[in-house]
């Protein structure tokens, strides 16, 4: 049953499978964030109607999205169709019709999750690039000099960070972090590639790097991504008034 997978309550994110005209605008690639509001059958469900700041997004009648389920289980996904836009109890409605079967989400960083951890990052060393690039495990001598940066979001693919270091774009970096996994600081080590690049404007000699990671086996990524949903699952508990 579906009820056994999603519930009222919880957050979606909406991205329209091809490009349609929201308020006469033809929109881009967007992510509409919102939640369920009420199942109504095996096939049909309410959304409260996405809001950005103060103002209603009216999705289009007929438009077709790509549905992303927030649960406690991980993430979903379905394709969906909007079929009626309505007023019930003083909220906003969005009734929608699921064109596939839900199915667990296998692009798992697709979900970028805002934070500010700790973190040391330094170049690899020439021996560490090597051994990278054979495919080889190196383990480099303790005490090699670090900088200090802050993790401002991460996934189960890579981060965002800032720091006064600086790196070059496709340039090979270890990072070394910690997560509250299982209710206990774990330390990752990690080489990463950096995608991106961009001063911080007002922050003289800051940078925000964006960067994959390259070395991550399945059972750290997986780790992330618990620690991800873990979070989230806290913060929505802190929002309807619980501890």
């Amino acid at each position: 049953m579906l009820e056994n997978f999603i519930k009222p309550g919880q957050r979606v994110d909406l991205k329209a499978v091809r490009r349609v005209k929201v308020s006469g605008e033809e929109t881009k690639e967007k992510v509409y964030s919102t939640k369920i509001y009420d199942i109504v059958s095996e096939d049909t469900i309410e959304l409260v109607m996405p809001m950005e700041q103060t103002k209603l997004i009216l999705l289009p009648v007929d438009g077709e999205y790509e549905i992303f389920f927030y649960t406690d289980n991980g993430l979903y996904e379905s394709t969906i169709r909007i079929t009626d836009r309505y007023k019930s109890n003083n909220v906003y409605i969005l009734l929608v019709e699921l064109q596939t079967n839900l199915r667990k989400y296998q692009r798992r960083d697709f979900y970028r999750y805002s934070c500010a951890l700790d973190m040391e990052t330094r170049e690899l060393t020439s021996d560490e690039a090597v051994a990278y690039r054979k495919g080889e495990i190196y383990q480099a001598p303790p005490g090699l000099p670090s900088t200090k940066a802050v993790i401002v979001d991460i996934s189960g693919g890579g981060m965002r960070f800032t720091s006064k270091a600086v790196y070059e774009k496709d340039g090979l970096i270890f990072c070394k972090y910690e997560l509250l996994i299982h209710g206990g600081a774990k330390e990752y080590e990690i080489i990463c590639k950096i995608l991106d690049v961009r001063d911080i404007p007002n922050r003289n000699g800051e940078y925000e790097y964006r960067i994959q990671f390259v070395n991550l086996d399945n059972d750290e990524r997986e780790e992330i991504i618990q620690y991800i949903f873990e979070e989230e699952r806290k913060n929505r508990r802190k929002e309807r008034g619980f501890r």
